[in-house]
């Protein structure tokens, strides 16, 4: 599984170039999010960091490797800790995505199942989300009320 460094470890192992504002952005990341999250979650977090500031260090660590997009179908463009090994965005985690409270939660230990492909078919990455109602959801809601 994902070996724990310390933030300026795990940037450095993602070629990336250490600032002060992009260890402030990883840390909060890492304090604050277990599970996917939009660049509005970021800006509650982190209020004095520029909105502008804040996406080009989300794109810079997704391009990195340390973070992957998740398109779960809300519209929103969500973020998620990279919890692969090898950082090969091919390889990657299931994701689940409530469809009354549009949250999305990362299944860290269910991985994306290998999916056979025509043969000299490039894999770049891939995605697997699962749409359904979380609990909460199902509590606040009777059910037949749907």
């Amino acid at each position: 599984m994902h070996t724990e460094y310390t933030a300026e470890q795990t940037l450095i192992n993602a070629g990336m170039r250490i600032t002060a504002v992009r260890l402030l952005i990883w840390r909060s990341i890492r304090e604050h999010f277990e599970n996917p999250f939009t660049l509005a979650d970021l800006e509650a977090v982190l209020p004095t960091v520029d909105r502008s500031t804040l996406f080009r260090n989300l794109t810079t660590l997704a391009q990195s490797g340390v973070l992957h997009a998740v398109d779960d179908g809300s519209g929103a463009q969500k973020y998620c800790v990279c919890h692969c090994d090898d950082n090969s965005h091919h390889h990657g985690h299931v994701h689940i995505t409530c469809t009354r409270c549009h949250r999305t939660f990362c299944l860290t230990s269910v991985m994306i199942p290998p999916v056979p492909l025509p043969k000299g078919f490039d894999v770049s990455e891939s995605e697997y989300v699962v749409k359904g109602v979380c609990t909460e959801c199902q509590k606040s809601t009777p059910r037949g009320t749907d």
